[in-house]
This record gives structure tokens, C-alpha cells and sequence, in this order.
């Protein structure tokens, strides 16, 4: 049975694992609500892969501890596996199943949840069952994959990488099965270095760096939070002088027009050009990529030293 503890999906404490002198993962704390998507962020090497493992038991840590569905992950990882759906970042299939045979084969490993959504999920993804796996293209064995992961409409999803080799339809149609499971109430984990697939689908994301975890962002804020951008045209030529003010980095300059950056407070640059004849202006939050690397290139990265 599922147990229930504060209403955590997944929590962990200082989670570490390394393998020899080489970091995975390093300090891992991490609270993720029931019925939350959770973005796992960061570029591949970062210790997305190593910490996913961690939780569904593929790995045991160095150090520290965790729980999944209120169990813990090294004493009860066989149980654990039973009530999610995970999407590895490498998938491998036996290559001489059939499609169909493969779903059935993966099934009855689980007694405790009924496949009740394959038929549903193969058709929306377009699936041919008849042919075997080593006769799918990427992007079919990875959508054999999601059906895997999703088919037993697990309580918690765990997602490594899950649109790799889709395409844009695909995509899209993976994105609205990910919002009707939330709808329905359940976790999902989604690790990703895509920084739009994050930003489309979760609440909160987490950027992992180097082996640790740097931030834990709400993504309706994180654009307001950290940094936005302006794009200005004049009437006339100014002096780039103008904008030697707190919080204001110029990243493009060519003939009237400026593109800048813009932290903290807005209402000192607005004063600024009220002294102007402004002929177009154009104020937009920042995309999660953007900040991302701004993580990176504030903290410095040596993506060598992680897995």
C-alpha cells in the first residue's frame, strides 16, 4: 500500500551518492507535495540522471536519506516501483518483443494497478503494437516508453528526458496527457534540460548544478523574481550613458535602439526615458532558459566533476 507521510511525494535529506571520487549528487534536500509537478532542471552530467535513480532504488546513496510515497528508498524500493511510472533518460527495450507483447510483459509486474490507460494512450499516440521494438524509430520506441510509464496511472510519475526523439505533434499531445494526470491529482517528476518543457508543465522547478541544487524556483515568479528585458527605440540619439543606473545592463546597442536587462526596480529607468522621445518600447519577463543561465554563469559550472 501507498502510504501517506506530510503529504510528500518525495523528500530527501542530504541525499549524496558518489561513485568513487566522482559526484553524482551532493546534499540533495528536497520536498515535492502530492499532487505536484516538480521540473528538475539542468544541463545532462548535472546529476538529474543520479538522483532519479536514487529514488526508485537503481542506485543506494553514499549518504543521506529519502522517501518515496512515504517509503524509504533503500529499505522499500521493490515497493516503491510497484505504485510509479518512470521514464528512464536511456531507454532500452528487448528489441525482440512486439510492441503489444511488451506492454502485456511489463503489466504483470504490476498486480497492483490494472493497465487501465494502454489503449487510450496507444491510440492518442498513434502506436503500432504489431511490429517489434527493434523495428521502431527512436521515436516510436520512445513513445512505447511513455505508454509504459503512464498506462498504469501510477499515483507518481518520475520522467527523465520523456520527449526525447518526439516530434512537435507528439509533444504536444505528451504535454496534455501530463495535464489531465495533474488534473487527476497526481505527482510527476520531470527532469529535463529542455528548459521550454519545464517551464510549460511545472509549478516549481529545481536547477541542479555540478552535482548540487542551487535554487528552487516558482515558475509564475521566477521571470518577475530575477531578471527581465526591455527593448527601446528613440526618435532621436542618445547617449548610452543614459542607462548607468542600478540594475540596468545594456546586451544590445546599434543606431537609436537598446535592448537591456533589467533587475530590481523599474520606476528609476522609466523616470530616465520620460526625459526622451521614445519611438517604440517592448517589456517582457524573462524565459526560464534565460535565467537558468544565469544560474550558470553567476555560480561558474565544471560539468566534468558530476554524473
Amino acid at each position: 500500500m501507498v502510504e501517506k507521510a506530510n503529504n510528500f511525494a518525495i523528500k530527501t535529506e542530504g541525499l549524496t551518492k558518489y561513485y568513487g571520487k566522482v559526484r553524482g549528487i551532493e546534499d540533495l534536500t528536497l520536498e515535492i507535495e502530492e499532487g505536484e509537478v516538480f521540473g528538475f532542471l539542468g544541463p545532462n552530467g548535472a546529476g538529474k540522471t543520479t538522483s532519479i535513480r536514487l529514488f526508485i532504488g537503481l542506485l543506494f546513496p553514499t549518504r543521506g536519506s529519502g522517501k518515496v510515497l512515504g517509503k524509504d528508498i533503500v529499505e522499500d524500493s521493490i515497493e516503491i516501483r510497484k505504485f510509479i511510472g518512470y521514464i528512464a533518460g536511456d531507454v532500452h527495450l528487448y528489441p525482440n518483443m512486439k510492441g503489444g507483447e511488451l506492454l502485456d510483459y511489463f503489466a504483470a509486474f504490476k498486480p497492483e494497478l490494472k493497465p487501465v490507460l494502454k489503449n487510450e494512450l496507444v491510440e492518442r499516440f498513434n502506436l503500432d503494437l504489431s511490429k517489434r521494438v527493434r523495428e521502431y524509430s527512436r521515436g516510436n520506441r520512445q513513445k512505447l516508453a511513455i505508454v509504459l510509464a503512464l498506462m498504469h496511472d501510477s499515483p507518481l510519475l518520475i520522467l527523465d528526458e520523456p520527449t526525447l526523439g518526439l516530434d512537435p505533434f507528439m509533444q504536444r499531445e505528451f504535454y496534455q496527457v501530463i495535464k489531465e494526470f495533474r488534473e487527476r491529482g497526481k505527482t510527476i517528476f520531470l527532469s529535463s534540460h529542455i528548459m521550454s518543457e519545464v517551464e510549460k508543465a511545472c509549478q516549481r522547478v529545481g536547477v541542479v548544478q555540478n552535482g548540487r541544487l542551487v535554487a528552487i524556483e516558482n515558475v509564475e515568479e521566477i521571470g518577475q523574481k530575477k531578471v527581465r528585458f526591455m527593448e527601446v527605440s528613440f526618435k532621436e540619439d542618445v547617449s548610452p550613458q543614459i542607462f548607468d543606473l542600478s540594475g540596468i545592463k545594456i546586451l544590445e546597442h546599434y543606431n537609436r535602439h537598446f535592448r537591456l536587462s533589467v533587475k530590481g526596480d523599474v520606476n528609476q529607468l522609466l523616470k530616465k526615458l520620460s526625459g526622451f522621445i521614445v519611438e517604440d518600447l517592448n517589456f517582457s519577463h524573462a524565459s526560464l532558459e534565460e535565467i537558468f543561465f544565469e544560474y550558470y554563469r553567476k555560480e561558474g559550472t565544471d560539468e566534468s566533476k558530476s554524473l
